[in-house]
């Protein structure tokens, strides 16, 4: 029976006379698929469900930060008992000094932390504050990599960015953008000609240790240790973004995966429990610059509120379960195997990247390990892809350059159907 999608056409409809293209995030719009957006009910476990009725197994879980699934019981009671309690005091409270306990004694480099409100204020905040602590203006970043949309960081980004075929944004300053320098994700050598040449001016790195923002490209052997090597020699500090990755590939991030150790973590999404949040911690000699400490100003009315910290607090402490990643790695493993498996029957070139509960399959013949080599997929594949597992119950995420999330709450019965509608969807009967 095909799916029902007007009362979604309608709402998208009218949401395009109030909000920029409908939507309040570009990549939601479904422009890089093409087609109007389904427009959701509900979330409970790993489904969604529109209002249209149609029922989907979702393998985006909010970009990211559903790591438990929707609706997850102990966040929302959590959630529920902080609400009654008030929603926000613009005051300290126990609950943020309880997850930031739980951060610093989970994430191998963070000594102290500072929460905020998305992933975006971290990266810009923790930026600043390594221009502070350097004295230095320079920061480097990577092609294809998404740090938010602040100014100086939307150079070469990927993301939405990426689906949207927008190399820079409108309305970045020239010389804003000059202070960001740019190579290839994964390319030693062009990193130590660039510290060879100007490392006396650089800042900080800017780095996903493992890229997600491309489509999920892992980092090659020994790129992440030559980095910390080369910033070290530089005097420059060593910025992971680990908006995605904190929490998803392990409870210590990648870099207790990796181990190597940046200067400053930048996290978000997961910490959150799904309420918007985010957080930037490191060293204390760095984070003691941080106002009223010292003199770099980062403020928030909504920061640590209760309602974000109460959700972070109940999504950490379940993930701290004996065996919780390994199980989440393994469903992960048997839904990439399977959508292997499937291409590989119906002939179409098609490379799947996966680190942990995380991947992103490229509909390109030859290996992933940039954002060039990313770019070289067939985005008109990925969109007759998308929308046949649309139409099968199956939410991937809108955009070739994104990665696809497995939760907790997916069941081995719901990998074997998304099975079958990898073959439903690449035609093999």
């Amino acid at each position: 029976m095909p799916r029902k999608t007007d009362r979604s056409r309608a709402v998208f409809a009218e949401a395009q006379k109030y909000l920029p293209g409908g939507v309040n995030s570009p990549v939601r719009s479904f422009r890089g698929v093409g087609g109007d957006p389904v427009v959701i009910a509900s979330g409970s476990g790993c489904r969604l469900t529109d209002i249209d009725g149609n029922v989907y197994i979702d393998y985006c879980g909010s970009w990211g930060p559903l790591i438990l699934g929707h609706a997850a019981p102990e966040v929302i009671e959590a959630v529920r008992e902080a609400a009654g309690r008030g929603l926000s005091y613009g005051a300290a409270t126990e609950a943020e000094v309880e997850l930031a306990r739980l951060v610093c004694d989970s994430v191998p480099s963070i000594e102290m932390v500072r929460f905020v409100n998305s992933g975006t204020e971290a990266t810009m905040s923790a930026l600043r504050l390594a221009r502070a602590f350097t004295g230095r203006s320079k920061i480097v970043k990577f092609e294809g990599c998404y740090h938010g949309h602040a100014d100086g960081l939307l150079v070469q980004a990927g993301s939405g960015v990426a689906t949207l075929s927008l190399p820079d944004s409108a309305g970045v300053p020239p010389s804003y953008a000059a202070e960001t320098l740019v190579v290839p994700y994964n390319d030693v050598a062009a990193l130590e000609t660039l510290f060879q040449q100007r490392g006396a001016e650089i800042a900080a790195v800017i780095v996903e240790p493992v890229a997600a923002n491309m489509g999920v490209v892992p980092p090659a052997p020994g790129f992440l240790e030559r980095l910390r090597d080369l910033t070290s020699n530089a005097g420059s500090l060593l910025v992971f973004d680990e908006v995605i990755t904190g929490f998803r590939v392990g409870l210590g991030g990648y870099q207790a995966l990796c181990g190597v150790m940046p200067d400053l973590t930048c996290l978000g999404k997961i910490v959150g429990g799904g309420m918007p949040v985010g957080a930037y911690g490191g060293r204390s000699e760095i984070m003691q610059m941080v106002a009223p400490l010292g003199p770099v100003y980062q403020a928030g009315t909504l920061s640590g509120n209760p309602l974000a910290m109460a959700a972070g607090l109940a999504t950490l402490r379940a993930l701290s379960d004996p065996g919780f990643y390994e199980a989440l790695s393994a469903k992960a493993e048997r839904l990439m195997s399977g959508l292997k498996a499937a291409a590989r029957q119906a002939g179409t070139p098609l490379q799947v990247n996966r680190v942990g509960s995380m991947l992103t399959a490229f509909f390109t013949d030859g290996p992933v390990t940039d954002y060039a080599s990313a770019k070289r997929s067939d985005t008109a594949s990925h969109a007759r892809f998308f929308h046949a597992l649309l139409d099968h119950g199956v939410y991937f995420p809108p955009s070739q350059f994104e990665a696809a999330f497995i939760s907790a709450a997916h069941e081995e019965s719901d990998i074997e159907a998304t099975i079958l509608a990898f073959h439903d969807a690449f035609g093999i009967a």
